[in-house]
This record gives C-alpha cells, structure tokens and sequence, in this order.
C-alpha cells in the first residue's frame, strides 16, 4: 500500500533528510585516499547519532554498517571494513539513511578520489544528472514510468546502461516503501504519481552492461563484466506542484 504523507510527516522528512545530506557532507569531507571504508562508515555513524537520529541501515536485514560503501566495479550495499582502504583513483559510492522523529531519510552519492578517469567523471555526472531528468518527470498526474523512462533515456543517450535488478522506491516510516520506481519504463505507465508522495529516486548506472551480481558475503552487488558503476540518490516529497528534494543540503552535490 502506497502511504501518503501529510503536511506533519513531510516536515518530519525534512529533518530526517538534512540528517542524511549533512551525513553525506561528512563522508564527502573525510573522503580520501589511505580511509578504510570501516573508518568512513563511522564517521557517518557519529555524525548520524550525534544529531540524535539512528543510521537506518544499521541492523537492516542483518547488515553490519550504517552506511553502504561500494567501489568502483561494485554497484551498491558494500559492506565497510577495516581492511578494504581506498585508493587514490577510486570512485566511491557512499549510500547513507538516518531514521528521525518516526521516518527515514536515504540518499547516496558517487564521489571520485584524488585524480579519476574522464570516463569514471563523465559516469558520475551523468549518472547525477539523469536523477535531475527522473524528477523532472515527478508531477502530479503522471505516472512512475515517467521517471524511469526519462532516466534511461538520458543514460542510454550517453552510451550506458541502468541496472534493471535493484531499483528506487517510496520512503518514509518505513525505509523501503510501495511503490518501486525502476530506473527504466515507459512513459504513461505504471503507478499514477499523486500530491503527498515520498519517494527514492536512485539511479544505478554502469559502463558496460547492465548485468549485476550478488557476492558471496550475501550484499555487495558489483557488475558482470566489471565495468565501472555510479550511484546517486535523494528522497523526494511530490507537494502540490512542487518536488521538494528531502536530503540535498549543498545543491552543487
């Protein structure tokens, strides 16, 4: 069932967001290379707790962190560890929850270390900037095919691909919530978008294929053919005519 949010539960967001984004600020901050993920994943688990919130991710279905932190051919839910330390031409996707007065914020970013390729920084801005064209298709009225279609298209434009297995969805009181919002769709279809909606969005996007694979430590997820992978997320609210970015607190990031 897809859980509509009023004015109060919106506001709460709101705080349960900055927490997330301010998160994201901190790891953005501490990023660099020699960290081992565990280190990061605790600079984030401080700052979480400090603004008297709780890491969403911590616990969730078993998982170990409070933050998910995956590198370069690893799409998404790394484990951090006190023996994996990120090196200088890293990407790094950074993927942070805080739960606040009864609802949860989620958003992730890409972040390259020291000097990158041009094609990893091309991945990442474009991967940043389909989320941009997704929302632009969040309206009232239109439907969740809408978003995805326009995230696709614009990543396909580019010459990449979305992953199809793993895919947005509604926040709120609960971290993951109905309805799923695939990265991929067609316009006209699916779930009509409605005032009070509270949503993921995530793009997912590799160099290569869209093929992914599920490690044996029963989390992370990394691409088959090993190509490069980025990953950006914010929680939105759909307010009457206004789509309000819930966990973006510095809109150059």
């Amino acid at each position: 069932m897809i859980q509509v949010k009023n004015s109060i539960q919106i506001a709460a967001m709101k705080d349960a967001g900055r927490i997330t984004g301010e998160a994201l600020l901190a790891a953005r901050d501490a990023l660099r290379e020699g960290i081992t993920t565990y280190e990061l994943d605790k600079v984030i688990h401080d700052y979480i707790v400090r603004a008297g919130a709780r890491p969403s991710f911590l616990g969730y279905a078993g998982f170990p962190g409070s933050a998910c932190i995956s590198i370069n051919d690893e799409v998404i839910h790394g484990i951090p560890s006190k023996k994996r330390v990120i090196r200088a031409g890293d990407i790094v996707k950074i993927d942070v929850g805080a739960y606040y007065k009864g609802v949860h914020g989620d958003a992730a970013r890409t972040l390259g270390v020291g000097e990158i390729s041009s094609e990893a920084q091309k991945l990442i801005d474009v991967t940043r900037e389909s989320f941009f064209r997704g929302i632009a298709a969040l309206r009232v009225g239109n439907r969740v095919g809408d978003i995805g279609a326009a995230i696709n298209a614009y990543v396909v434009e580019n010459g990449y691909s979305t992953v199809k297995r793993y895919v947005g969805h509604g926040v709120g009181t609960e971290l993951h919530e109905s309805p799923d919002v695939p990265n991929f769709g067609t316009a006209g279809r699916g779930v009509r978008l409605c005032n009070g909606m509270t949503l993921a969005i995530e793009p997912m996007v590799n160099v290569g294929g869209d093929e992914v694979r599920e490690l044996s430590d029963g989390w992370t997820v990394k691409t088959v053919d090993g190509s490069l992978s980025a990953h950006y997320e914010n929680s939105v609210a759909l307010v009457g005519d206004e789509v309000v970015i819930l966990t973006q607190i510095d809109p150059q990031f």
